[in-house]
């Protein structure tokens, strides 16, 4: 057993605590991972909030890098290897893992949570815990990281890179010459327009509702930027287009962004839902509407990543200098300093905080 300083949900809604937690070794298949930066995905806030329900106390944090410090029996994985850890917790053997579709493998390794407090058990949020020194994690969940990336940088590609390049490359399956929109130009948004660029898509509208990041964008790939806030953005897209779009990715977890999404649709185009609004929330579309113009909606889990099929090129194309991370991190905080980056966060400026430990 180790004692680790961890950030512990006790209550949804209230801030986050320092404390020191016990995290038991790693056992068959697992392997203990020592924390060098996590990032602030809107994913733990909404857990932390209580929109998708779960247990108390928790350790959220998942968008992650590290160290190998130690392995359980029979793991492929060394201690000192440079690691990506991931929410992507996958038996690798059922039809669904072999589909290519891990993320949503319905055959999961079981997940006891390896980590308490004075004895009680304390869940582990989203299969990582991550917002915390050291974790202890399926090795189903890490992927090996090349030398020459910064920790820091690297610990994005974990989910907000994965999960945007993916809906664009993986889900939407964009192709050249096409015209994509993607709605919302924050962490994930700006990552799912770095994939339509290197997908060859001819233009590229992002939406947003703040003018500072339809900037931002344009210097992540996107050729065009439409204020979400105007009065019929789809309608600006079609103009400067000539058509509808493509394709539609909709990046955010705003129930007006999914409402308006397939507007912008040319005929037979596709809108992919990637940002998740809290349970119970709902959207309204006609069927008619998809029937006569041949529109799908398709759902994007962490953009269908496989980790040993896309982490190699993901971080190849950074040290060709062709994928921007550096520039996605807005700032760097210490993990006593995580409920201010959560806040900063929540206030939309950001593009990703980052833990460093």
């Amino acid at each position: 057993m180790t004692t680790v300083r961890a950030a512990v949900c006790h209550e949804f809604g209230t801030p986050l605590t320092i404390e020191t937690v016990d995290l038991r070794a790693p056992g068959p298949g697992e392997v203990e991972v020592t924390v060098a930066a996590c990032a602030v995905c809107f994913s733990d806030i909404s857990f932390m909030d209580g929109g998708w329900g779960g247990d108390l106390p928790a350790v959220y944090g998942h968008e992650a890098s590290g160290v190998v410090s130690a392995v359980g029996a029979g793991s492929r994985y060394r201690t000192g290897d440079r690691v990506l850890i991931t929410l992507i917790r996958s038996c690798g053997t059922c039809a669904t893992c072999a589909s290519g579709r891990p993320a949503l493998c319905p055959t999961q390794p079981a997940n006891q949570s390896p980590i308490t407090l004075n004895e009680n058990p304390v869940a582990h949020g989203l299969d990582t815990g991550a917002f915390a020194e050291r974790v202890v994690v399926h090795e189903s969940q890490i992927a090996p990281l090349p030398d020459g990336i910064p920790m820091d940088s690297a610990a994005l590609i974990s989910c907000g890179v994965i999960t945007g390049m993916g809906a664009a490359i993986n889900t939407a399956r964009i192709r050249p010459g096409e015209i994509v929109v993607v709605i919302g130009a924050g962490g994930v948004g700006l990552n799912a327009i770095q994939g339509a660029r290197l997908a060859g898509a001819a233009r590229i509208f992002a939406v947003d509702t703040n003018p500072a990041k339809l900037d931002i964008a344009r210097e992540f790939g996107a050729t065009d930027g439409i204020l979400a806030t105007s009065e019929k953005p789809w309608a600006e897209v079609k103009r400067v287009a000539g058509r509808g779009a493509d394709a539609v990715l909709v990046t955010v977890g705003a129930i007006q962004a999914y409402d308006t999404a397939t507007r912008y649709l040319a005929n037979g185009g596709r809108m992919v839902a990637v940002g998740m609004p809290h349970s119970g929330a709902r959207s309204q579309w006609e069927p008619v509407i998809f029937t006569y113009t041949g529109n799908a909606m398709i759902g994007s889990n962490m953009g269908d990543t496989v980790l040993a099929r896309d982490i190699p090129w993901i971080t190849d194309l950074y040290l060709q200098g062709r994928l921007k991370l550096d520039e996605l991190i807005s700032g760097r905080w210490t993990l006593d300093q995580i409920n201010e980056a959560i806040a900063n966060t929540r206030s939309g400026a950001a593009r990703r905080n980052v833990i460093v430990f």
